[in-house]
């Protein structure tokens, strides 16, 4: 009888598993193929608007693409991405950063010293990998490592140069489908403001959210592709129910050797019947892909090619594109739908973008902007308000400036095959490094698609005059920005762990460390996890007064998309309990939400109250200055419970203290108050610690942030001159404060100013 309960538990988990899937795998048609889904819009009339290739009466031309189409999407995205890419996760988190970070991590090539190494997403994998010549050269030589980073950097400013052109190609292509209904040129005065005005209504809703209208996005997707599908289907069979034979790749062997020049010009249309779907990850995706939008979408260019073979004055009307090929009675209502189509996939893109650069951000490889958390159920929905506006008039400025798609389609196409590149040489690293797989695995996989890949690229960047010179500007703008803030971030941080003060100095001074102390506590930010910051030097210098209580907090993003919570602080002391010094680093990971300062400050007073409560801390009491300052921090896996303002009393189970733990609640003033119960038995030096940490709390939180002024040394090259006193300046005074510091009351803040020369 258990066997049989046994069973049909087992059964009933692998019945509720596949419901999941494929919840998932329908949710993320809204989510992650808006982009490709919506590229049957342009694809034939970028690839015919070269003009160059004329219509034979044997279709060859047309087979030719078709085939093309197929097969690009079958080897590109079907077992490129879908059957191998994916499987390259970094904890459920995909893209040109996360591979770079799983990289780095696997290798400890990372440019920037971490506090993650004993994080659970460090350990998860197997044990260490062997070594190889691969690894021990970017272990040892620094200027791979750059070189890698410059790579995955590459790729990540051509994603956010395709979220500035794919809201444009898509709804200009959506909008073209007007023509048909009007004459003359009617059309030049109608299609750019119609679609300007559905970008700006795009752009200025971000700072809604998607989570009120996303249930929409999974339905409109589905009623695309079922349109197209019909579509496709109806001309099939209506017009050339022989178009299957196009599908042989004869045909797309012929078509490049009858075309010839033309024929490599028109790959660069082709290729946007493929997108990166690298930024995303999870088996629900792959079904998605595998079972709805790949079928959809080869109906739905072989009904095109069907309806095409049998109208050659399709060369006349190739602007008009998708529309010829839709039967007139329904044309109205495929165009409404073909308009909410690119309005998601733009939206998918433009949220897409807002991740990758956030991704950046934690990963000091790019300026610090203001992240606004649309939903507080739904992880992952954020709104970068500098970053949309600038999208939106980037987007509206091509828009105007071309008019058309040709030249857009064209940029679009150079950015896409660029990450495409991109992920294709990281994929092959990931293989060796951290599948340890054979190099001969990873050499056929870059020798195989980088040589598909290379030959579009060609053909893409041909067209430099005609559009493709967009995403080059966009990317060196981004990739610039991106490299002086990662490389003046390390310049400042080898300036900081060059003059940090000798801690055995500081506590040589006595536990007034020869100076007033004050009530409350003085919460130090700073880069180091160990040591004593300079600018906390040069601040007693000036003004020999300090607070009773304090803490040095480093914060730090690690390279794992999330840190779990009880693995996010590390508590240690410095010197004995009479100094009341401590250090806390706190740990997100690059996909983490950072808590707003309230909250922050509470979790922050209660993981010390923690520390000092356990038994841990009567192993730090020594000097926090050796090699590695990680053997004297300890991890708090949670702090003592606390009451918000507005909440009832809790109930005696929850709320009595234990004989040892503090119970923390809030005063009217919405600060953390700690009651300690008469009967706690604990011990004394415990007790009067603390009490004192409790004082200080009640008396008031300073936040002390460092103002570094970045000056490049006398005798530094011009560039090195121009990068740091001039970009990185000018960088730094307009990128936003730590997330944690941006709603501090300006009362609660203190400011020191500080030169490095660097």
């Amino acid at each position: 009888m258990d066997a049989a309960e046994s069973s049909r538990g087992a059964a009933g988990a692998r019945k509720k598993s596949w419901r999941s899937e494929l919840v998932l795998a329908y949710q993320s048609l809204g989510v992650v193929y808006g982009e490709v889904v919506t590229s049957p819009l342009y694809v034939y009339k970028s690839a015919f608007a070269g003009g160059d290739i004329e219509h034979s009466e044997g279709n060859e031309e047309i087979y030719g693409v078709l085939s093309l189409v197929f097969w690009t999407l079958t080897l590109i995205t079907l077992l490129k991405y879908v059957l191998v890419v994916l499987r390259a996760d970094d904890d459920g988190e995909g893209g040109t950063f996360a591979l770079y970070s799983l990289i780095c991590r696997r290798v400890g090539a990372g440019l920037l010293p971490g506090a993650g190494d004993d994080l659970k997403g460090q350990r998860g994998g197997a044990a260490l990998p062997p070594a190889s010549s691969v690894r021990t050269a970017l272990q040892q030589r620094r200027e791979l490592q750059w070189l890698l980073l410059l790579f995955a950097l590459l790729g990540t400013s051509m994603v956010i140069g395709d979220g500035v052109l794919t809201p444009a190609v898509s709804v200009l292509s959506a909008v073209s489908g007007l023509k048909l209904s009007m004459v003359d040129e009617q059309h030049q005065y109608v299609l750019l403001p119609v679609t300007c005005v559905i970008l700006v209504g795009l752009f200025a809703l971000q700072h809604y959210g998607t989570h009120r209208v996303g249930f929409l996005f999974a339905p409109i997707i589905c009623l695309w592709l079922l349109c197209i599908s019909i579509i496709g289907v109806y001309n099939i069979i209506y017009w050339n129910p022989h178009v299957y034979k196009a599908l042989s790749p004869y045909y797309m062997y012929r078509f490049l050797q009858k075309t010839q020049y033309g024929g490599w010009m028109s790959l660069g249309g082709i290729l946007l019947c493929v997108t990166d779907l690298g930024h995303f990850s999870q088996s629900s995706i792959k079904l998605a892909f595998t079972m709805v939008v790949y079928p959809s979408l080869i109906l739905a260019y072989m009904g095109q090619a069907a309806y095409i073979s049998r109208h050659h004055s399709f060369e006349k009307n190739h602007h008009i594109g998708f529309y010829v090929s839709v039967p007139e009675k329904i044309r109205w209502p495929v165009l409404g739908i073909a308009i909410l189509a690119a309005v998601v996939g733009s939206q998918a893109v433009i949220t897409g973008t807002f991740s990758v650069i956030k991704q950046c951000c934690s990963l000091n490889c790019f300026p610090r902007v203001k992240i606004v958390h649309t939903s507080s159920t739904v992880h992952g929905q954020i709104y970068i308000p500098e970053i949309n506006w600038i999208l939106m008039l980037l987007c509206l400025a091509l828009t105007i400036g071309f008019r058309d798609t040709k030249h857009m389609a064209n940029a679009q196409g150079l950015a896409v095959i660029t990450v495409m590149i991109v992920t294709t040489c990281l994929m092959s690293l990931v293989i060796i490094l951290c599948w340890n797989k054979n190099i001969v695995f990873a050499l056929s996989f870059l020798l195989f698609f980088g040589a598909i890949e290379a030959i579009y690229f060609s053909a893409s960047l041909v067209k430099f005059h005609e559009g493709a010179w967009v995403p080059i500007i966009l990317s060196f703008i981004f990739l610039m920005v991106m490299c002086v803030w990662h490389y003046g971030t390390a310049k400042k941080y080898e300036f900081d762990v060059e003059n940090k003060v000798s801690i055995s100095w500081l506590l040589n001074l006595g536990p007034s460390l020869g100076i007033v102390r004050v009530r409350g506590i003085g919460l130090i930010h700073t880069d180091l996890i160990s040591g004593i910051p300079a600018i906390f030097s040069h601040f007693v210098t000036n003004l020999p007064a300090f607070h009773q209580v304090l803490v040095f907090l480093c914060i730090k993003s690690v390279s794992v998309p999330h840190v779990q919570p009880e693995e996010r602080f590390l508590v240690g002391r410095i010197g004995l309990r009479q100094y009341s010094l401590y250090r806390v680093v706190v740990r997100y990971g690059y996909r983490d939400v950072q808590q707003d300062s309230l909250e922050f400050e509470k979790t922050l007073v209660s993981s010390i109250a923690e520390f000092i409560r356990s038994g841990d801390s009567d192993l730090n009491g020594h000097l926090d200055g050796s090699d590695s300052p990680y053997e004297k921090l300890s991890v708090i896996s949670k702090g003592l419970p606390f009451q918000k303002d507005g909440e009832p009393e809790a109930s005696p189970e929850s709320s009595t203290p234990t004989e040892t733990n503090p119970k923390l609640v809030s005063s009217k003033s919405r600060r953390v108050r700690f009651v300690l119960p008469e009967n706690a038995q604990m011990n004394s030096e415990v007790r009067s610690e603390l009490q004192e940490l409790t004082e200080a709390r009640e008396a008031g939180m300073t936040f002390i942030m460092g103002r570094s002024y970045m000056r490049a040394k006398s005798g530094s090259s011009m560039i090195k001159r121009i990068a740091i006193n001039f970009i990185y300046e000018f960088l730094m005074r307009n990128s936003r404060s730590p997330a944690y510091a941006a709603n501090v009351p300006h009362v609660s803040t203190l400011e020191v100013g500080m030169v490095c020369q660097v």
